[in-house]
């Protein structure tokens, strides 16, 4: 009994001594701390690295919103142009997204001018997928227009932006000269990357498939042919690239691929069995097709 009691002791004597080693470098840091000069050139650089990494962190998320603002306005464009197939008045469509496209570029001007001074490629991952949809929009509303692909020189040219008053006096960024008045104007600029640009046109292929379906619907027989060609033409041009491009684009080639075989299926279609299937049923078969070819894939 007294064996256990004094084990008992040994083993409560040498949890608090535990205990107490544990306090003792704290309070052993804690001195130290207070004894630290406030005014220690290591320390205030450190202060200034903080402050410099916290501004780098905000301006980074600051740049993600307004990519999700640009990606849902342009996502809202793309829903409206789809109407395309069922009214009449195209051209009053047309100029109805070309005012939307003006919001759009307002938010592309606020990134441009977050950037101002700043390494582009530091933040590119941060407004990257929003100029992508713009792109898709963008280039969407091009097609249907004039029936061809926007080039990435009319995309970028549509991006130059005069500064507001006060910023960008000392700028070197994009110093334009006016051949009007021949002062030197600073004008902010936000450049498509080739990369976002191929990715932008690579989703373009799925808006198209689904415009083909939608105008089969409303007795329009001749757009799917045309989209087929516009389809093969681009399919053709990144399998051009093939595995050389950046990875983002190779992993694109496969929905392109998709969409194109939709649409070639729904030509297919039309051509030989158009005569033998009303025409407002073959919006319904078509869409058949593409739900067991989605099927069959397993997607």
């Amino acid at each position: 009994m007294q064996t256990i009691k004094s084990w008992f002791s040994l083993r409560s004597g040498g949890f608090r001594k535990r205990k107490h080693d544990n306090v003792q470098p704290r309070n052993r840091k804690e001195e130290r701390e207070s004894k630290v000069n406030p005014s220690s050139p290591v320390l205030l650089s450190f202060k200034s690295f903080q402050k410099e990494l916290d501004a780098k962190h905000d301006k980074y998320e600051r740049l993600v919103k307004l990519s999700r603002d640009i990606t849902i306005e342009s996502k809202r464009i793309i829903f409206l142009l789809h109407r395309v197939t069922s009214i009449s008045d195209i051209e009053e469509l047309l100029n109805e997204s070309e005012g939307k496209f003006g919001d759009v570029r307002l938010k592309i001007q606020q990134i441009s001018q977050e950037l101002i001074g700043e390494d582009t490629c530091q933040f590119h991952r941060a407004f990257s997928p929003g100029l992508q949809e713009y792109v898709e929009a963008i280039s969407f509303q091009h097609f249907i227009r004039t029936r061809s692909l926007i080039s990435l020189e009319e995309i970028n040219r549509h991006l130059v932006f005069a500064p507001k008053k006060g910023e960008a006096e000392n700028s070197e960024d994009l110093a334009l000269s006016d051949s009007q008045d021949g002062k030197q104007k600073q004008l902010l600029c936000l450049q498509v990357t080739p990369t976002d640009y191929l990715l932008g046109v690579a989703d373009l292929t799925g808006e198209l498939m689904r415009m083909c379906i939608t105008s089969v619907g409303n007795g329009d027989i001749e757009t799917p042919f045309e989209v087929s060609q516009f389809l093969r033409a681009i399919y053709d041009g990144f399998t051009y690239i093939g595995n050389t491009g950046p990875y983002e684009v190779s992993k694109k080639l496969y929905t392109l691929k998709q969409s194109l075989g939709k649409v070639e299926d729904a030509c297919y279609t039309l051509t030989v069995r158009g005569s033998e299937i009303p025409k407002h049923m073959l919006a319904d078969v078509l869409s058949s097709k593409t739900s067991m070819s989605e099927h069959e894939e397993g997607i």
